[in-house]
């Protein structure tokens, strides 16, 4: 059995993520950031169910072969009248952090978007556009027209320590090997099956790679039941709050460079949904504060466990190719998402280049129900350093 940390703080530090300085965050709102759970609010791996059922659970098999199932071409009038709000919105003159569905109106595509935000919540939970025009349109009026689809999904958090609510998945030749400081997205290494820190991810593909970057999901329900069945002792220590997951420097004042957490919750209350939370390189990039004897270090059982879950999210997992124009949104509570190593191509050809949207989707909107002190707040999750303001570079800086 792994240890668990014996000297922890008495108390958790506060998040101050309420009433922000509108002269900082022109919406009145704040991501909160990484927080621990409410460890009090985690339940035993007994109350955890042996099978999960319902629309969460798929197989590539369901989707492998019907792609109209789960991709959806963007037709002329769709595309026309994201076209028309994107030059409405960029005439005004607000800046791109200050896009909202009032200010996107999408009078026509507004209704299915609604529909699709239940899916991605409770059904299952990715779905990828095809067909913006990006190319014509440049990357500024992309942006655009990106973020005003993401405010009819979610609300936009801070997804790095300079508060890119717009984030850039893009090679700027940082080395992936030194994992304690890099964050793999900036760079062409393999990302390992993971979720990020929001309710829901975007990727907008501007350019592809010349090999490789390609894209791959699996249900973590779907892996969940298979680890009741073939591992259940990995499945018992993934609710098991004894995981630490680096923040990688980026910390607020008086925050700890590690969050103790655990890989699969409960939703608290009656019928909880099992969520998900995971990132190898968050728990393997720790050795600086184990050495230290400040953590645990990874146990042979926690290494054993993060290896089996990563070799069956590869057996289940749906394969994808981002084109150019394409938008790949997904849950970050019920999917895991992985993306190959890639090479680009030689300048003067553009390098790969995603843009990436973190979006929330409060309790009280729709949203799942999480051990966490910021459920309920409207921006939770992200990443949000001291008081950095929110920012939309249109490019990876």
């Amino acid at each position: 059995m792994a240890p668990v940390a014996t000297q922890l703080p008495a108390e958790l530090p506060k998040f101050e993520y309420h009433n922000p300085s509108k002269s900082v965050f022109p919406d009145g709102i704040k991501t909160s950031g990484q927080c621990p759970p409410n460890y009090d609010q985690l339940a035993p791996y007994s109350a955890f169910p042996k099978e999960i059922t319902g629309q969460t659970i798929w197989n590539p098999s369901d989707y492998k072969n019907n792609p109209e199932t789960w991709t959806h071409p963007f037709s002329e009038d769709e595309v026309a009248e994201m076209s028309k709000a994107a030059d409405d919105f960029i005439a005004s003159g607000t800046p791109l952090t200050g896009i909202t569905k009032g200010k996107f109106p999408l009078p026509n595509m507004g209704k299915s978007l609604v529909a699709l935000r239940n899916e991605l919540i409770n059904g299952k939970g990715f779905i990828l556009f095809k067909g913006m025009p990006v190319q014509a349109w440049g990357n500024h009026k992309s942006a655009v027209a990106y973020m005003g689809l993401g405010t009819y999904l979610g609300y936009f958090v801070s997804q790095n320590s300079r508060g890119h609510v717009l984030g850039h998945v893009k090679d700027v030749g940082e080395d992936s090997s030194q994992i304690d400081k890099v964050r793999i997205y900036r760079t062409n290494a393999r990302q390992y099956f993971h979720a990020d820190d929001s309710d829901i991810v975007g990727l907008l593909c501007i350019a592809r790679a010349l090999e490789g970057g390609e894209s791959d999901l699996c249900s973590s329900h779907n892996v969940w039941n298979i680890l009741q069945k073939e591992h259940p002792d990995v499945a018992e220590l993934l609710t098991k709050p004894i995981w630490y997951f680096d923040r990688k420097g980026e910390i607020s004042h008086g925050q700890e460079g590690w969050i103790r957490t655990a890989v699969f919750y409960l939703e608290p209350g009656a019928d909880g949904r099992v969520y998900s939370k995971w990132d190898p390189y968050y728990v393997r990039s720790l050795t600086r504060y184990s050495d230290a004897g400040l953590i645990p270090a990874l146990s042979e059982e926690q290494q054993r466990a993060a290896q089996i879950l990563e070799d069956v999210c590869n057996r289940v997992a749906l394969h994808m190719i981002l084109e150019i124009g394409d938008i790949q949104f997904l849950s970050n509570a019920h999917i895991l998402h992985a993306r190959t190593a890639y090479k680009d191509h030689a300048p003067p050809m553009p390098r790969r280049h995603l843009m990436r949207l973190w979006l929330a989707t409060p309790e009280g909107e729709g949203g799942w129900k999480l051990p966490f002190a910021d459920s309920e707040h409207r921006k939770r999750g992200g990443i949000q350093v001291n008081d950095n303001a929110p920012v939309a570079p249109l490019d990876a800086e």
